[in-house]
């Protein structure tokens, strides 16, 4: 399913093993960062949680390498979502600490999400390509 651009939210669905560890990091930000948290909380509390063996490979986790689209601007990303410490943008490394990295979590190849980036401007992403380095998960 994927999300009209009147900002209906696709179905997303998040590993129950990295749950904890994200709901941690949205508190751990919540004073310092308040829209990140915020739209980190929201996207966590309507996931579908999964564990690992049932979760399609297509579904965006962290580690996950994720191909994407910007349908307003046209931009084309290649990022891999990582947690904050391992973040390094000249390496597309993009922290789940972060709008657009917090907008993605979840998300499966195929869905889009209207999504807020850094200065407040509302973005269609469209999920292109998901793929999961060094996992052994079947789609």
């Amino acid at each position: 399913m994927t999300t009209s651009k009147d900002g209906e939210k696709p179905m997303i669905h998040v590993l129950d093993s990295e749950a904890d560890a994200l709901y941690e990091l949205a508190m751990s930000i919540e004073e310092r960062s308040p829209d990140v948290a915020g739209k980190l909380f929201e996207e966590l509390d309507r996931a579908q949680m999964m564990v690992a063996d049932d979760l399609p490979s297509d579904v965006i986790t962290m580690q996950s390498e994720v191909e994407f689209v910007d349908e307003r601007s046209g931009c084309r990303r290649k990022v891999e979502l990582v947690w904050p410490r391992d973040a390094n943008l000249d390496q597309n490394r993009l922290s789940v600490l972060t709008l657009v990295g917090a907008g993605l979590i979840g998300l499966k190849a195929g869905s889009s999400i209207n999504w807020p980036d850094r200065s407040g401007k509302e973005r269609f992403l469209r999920i292109i390509e998901v793929r999961q380095p060094g996992r052994d998960r079947a789609a």
